[in-house]
């Protein structure tokens, strides 16, 4: 089925009635109320008090007493109540049809519920249970993502689920499981303050993740040291004590290096690897190959600055180290993860205050999405869906025999894969925009053509629901309640603040309302989002990622609860309703489930690992025919694939375009001027973009940030290339090669016209 490309305006036009209803401005007057809830935004979740008139948001007041933010917010958070009333809200389903204006027509939800279920129906009973694929969102509210995880499993049976977390934080979580046995945030962000030094591997904070950067300022204040390593000054790095200029791509062969200097100095910490580590031998073996000269001339970095990196990590007596996407975002990610891992752990500092490790969470749920279910190999309590014992519990608490839950899946990226060979020919997805976020994405916009039935649930209609046969209208954050697991690894709660307008419905209330059409409704008759919960709480226990200790009360009371939250009772291991939780992992002492007091890591020796990070160079790396490296990444007033960000008019005034970011050095010999327009082609594609001439990125460097469609997507050009363990695809690092344009691209025309 081919997509009509109509913009966003072309839609509100041809839906004209049905969205009538959305089209008004902000409410007049005082709120009714104000409802304490959080950012729907990234993995930081700030708290914010929405206020609410005639069942809408009008405006927000801080929330000064959520511990994380204090009331501090980023632009995107100051402005996120506008998206409630924009005229794109979807508040009827809708159906593919070319004759209709804008290609689509609207339809009564309980006809769509109705087709929706009679065209999976019979794609099974044709092609077998996995001839229906599920698509999930780590922006998703954790009892959304532990029924979508049940419903595919349970109601159609389908080996095939995953999630655009599989583009966040994978990497980070295959090396946690690999090190610690267990993959969270290790420490509460106010750790940050007080230590001595803080190193940011690949996180661009003061735009992705801006209350982040506040932390740092004030650990700064107090004498903190701050290393940044990135091919982009960033707004961090140009305040920073010691920037690293590493080139796209080489961060574990950085680590390694510093590692090597650490070791031969003595600054390593033999007494706590004896003690509490296994494998450092085998990774002082590797690291010896790595001499400072090496080093320097892989990555990029001078010698003195890897020098003074090791002494400033090594000789530190407390420190935090935190990385993202940066160092992720690579067919090498969880080596490149490993390597920052060994570095912590070789300086002992793990397990203590103000001795923290962590990684930035990409999306509202980045954390809590991937713990109960919704990722290919995974059950809920973060079990793993091959285990037998694993299986067992929670085939007891579906009430299902355990042989009928289906084995592992396979990734997000492989299931496009799959439907391009015929394998996988429905689709449901929610709250995902692969044609947007997935690299490659002329190959996804070919295979979402391929699906025999697609249905999208969403609140607008994405780029990928263009491509659907049918759009079921879900709910935005405020219109339903539930909890999410923040950066730190803290459980809040959001609060409902309005309900959802016309026939949208929420997300949960969808997919029950689906299994119920099927005419498999057991284990899908929640009446709130409460009971999802308290079944989540059962599903949980006993697993690394234990709930069963957080309730709706005890988030309210405590502004939060640290997972795991359970009983550290040795004799009876039972939950107990005052445990507080778990802020800060591996501290002496410290009782997990999994180790049962042999020590603080989660293995049964209660030990940590030691993993050798070997570097490999790119797929796709720079070369003679493409002599530049392409990295890609967000800016601070836009969001993911731009779904929501890109229908919030001051954000979109404050970054309207993307560019193509380039060093004056660049630019001068591909005779470019700032503003001008370029091109940047790579294997796949090309693009056309205004150029941005800054001295803050490596002058073999482009950077083009990737929150556009069409002909603006920066992911028509990223390549598909994969990790091997986690599956995150190779954003941050491609060859690419570029060139003055000889004039402006079709759509600029188009937009000017528009304006």
């Amino acid at each position: 089925m081919a997509t009509i490309p109509v913009d966003d305006l072309e839609i509100t036009r041809a839906f004209g009635p049905h969205l009538s209803a959305s089209i008004r401005g902000p409410a007049s007057g005082e709120p009714d109320k104000l409802v304490k809830t959080h950012c729907c935004f990234c993995g930081q979740q700030c708290g914010i008090q929405l206020k609410v008139r005639n069942n809408e948001v009008i405006g927000f007041e801080p929330w000064e007493e959520f511990p994380f933010n204090r009331g501090m917010l980023c632009p995107k958070g100051v402005k996120r109540y506008l998206q409630g009333s924009h005229p794109d809200r979807l508040l009827t389903a809708v159906r593919r049809d070319p004759a209709a204006p804008g290609g689509f027509r609207a339809m009564p939800y309980a006809e769509a519920i109705a087709l929706a279920a009679r065209e999976i129906a019979r794609l099974q009973k044709e092609h077998g249970p996995g001839a229906v694929g599920v698509l999930g969102g780590a922006s998703l509210t954790t009892e959304k993502t532990y029924l979508l995880g049940k419903f595919a499993r349970v109601c159609l049976k389908t080996p095939y689920i995953d999630y655009n977390g599989r583009l966040c934080m994978v990497s980070a979580g295959a090396a946690n499981k690999k090190a610690f046995g267990i993959d969270r945030t290790t420490n509460p962000w106010s750790d940050m303050v007080g230590t001595e030094v803080i190193w940011v591997a690949g996180s661009n904070v003061a735009e992705c993740s801006p209350i982040t950067t506040n932390y740092i300022w004030q650990a700064r204040e107090m004498g903190a040291k701050v290393i940044v390593q990135d091919p982009r000054i960033t707004p961090v790095a140009r305040t920073c004590d010691l920037y690293l200029p590493v080139k796209p791509g080489r961060d574990a062969a950085l680590f390694a290096g510093v590692l090597q200097i650490m070791i031969e100095k003595g600054w390593v910490d033999r007494d706590f690897i004896d003690a509490h580590t296994v494998g450092f031998d085998k990774v002082e073996e590797y690291c010896a190959q790595w001499t400072p000269a090496r080093t320097a001339e892989v990555t990029g970095v001078p010698e003195r600055s890897l020098r003074a990196a090791a002494e400033m990590w090594g000789t530190a007596k407390s420190s935090f180290l935190f990385h993202a996407r940066g160092i992720e975002h690579h067919s090498n990610g969880v080596q490149n993860s490993l390597g920052t891992i060994n570095l912590v752990l070789a300086s002992g500092r793990i397990g203590k205050p103000k001795c923290g490790y962590g990684t930035i969470v990409g999306q509202a749920n980045g954390q809590g999405g991937r713990e109960h279910g919704q990722k290919c190999d995974q059950l809920p309590g973060w079990r793993d869906i091959s285990n037998p014992e694993h299986r067992k519990y929670i085939a007891s608490v579906w009430g299902v025999e355990e042989a009928s839950i289906p084995g592992p899946g396979v990734d997000a990226y492989e299931m496009f894969r799959k439907i391009d060979a015929g394998e996988i020919k429905g689709l449901i997805s929610i709250c995902f925009n692969p044609k947007i976020s997935l690299p490659d994405n002329e190959f996804i916009a070919r295979a979402l053509e391929k699906l025999e039935f697609y249905v999208a649930i969403d609140f607008f209609l994405n780029d990928s629901a263009r491509h659907a046969d049918l759009i079921l209208p879900g709910s935005l954050q405020e219109e339903d309640e539930g909890t999410v697991t923040q950066v730190e690894g803290r459980v809040i709660k959001i609060n409902e603040a309005v309900q959802c307008p016309g026939e949208a419905k929420r997300d949960w209330v969808i997919i029950q309302d689906l299994a119920a059409a099927l005419g498999r409704p057991h284990g899908f008759t929640f009446g709130s989002a409460r009971e999802i919960f308290e079944e989540l709480r059962v599903a949980s226990k006993g697993g690394v990622a234990d709930y069963s200790g957080i309730t709706y009360e005890k988030i309210e009371q405590q502004m939060g609860v640290f997972w795991p939250c359970y009983s550290h009772d040795p004799e009876t291991g039972a939950p107990t309703p005052d445990h507080p939780g778990t802020p800060r992992l591996f501290e002496p002492g410290s009782y997990n489930p999994v180790a049962k007091g042999a020590g603080p890591f989660y293995f049964p020796d209660g030990r940590a690992r030691f993993n050798v990070a070997d570097y490999r160079a790119p797929v796709d790396d720079a070369s003679e025919d493409y002599p530049l490296f392409l990295t890609t990444g967000r800016v601070v007033s836009q969001f993911l694939s731009g779904t929501q960000t890109r229908r919030i008019g001051p954000l979109v005034k404050q970054y309207p375009e993307p560019r193509i970011e380039m060093h004056p050095r660049l630019a001068e010999k591909l005779g470019i001027a700032d503003k001008e327009w370029a091109t940047c082609e790579t294997r796949r594609g090309e693009i056309t973009l205004r150029a941005m001439v800054v001295t803050t990125i490596r002058p073999d460097t482009v950077f083009v940030p990737y929150h556009w469609p069409g002909d603006k997507s920066a992911n028509r050009l990223t390549v598909a290339a994969q990790d091997p363990i986690s599956k995150i695809p190779q954003y941050k690092v491609c060859g690419c090669r570029v060139r003055k344009a000889a004039g402006p691209p079709p759509y600029a025309a188009t937009h000017e016209a528009q304006q």
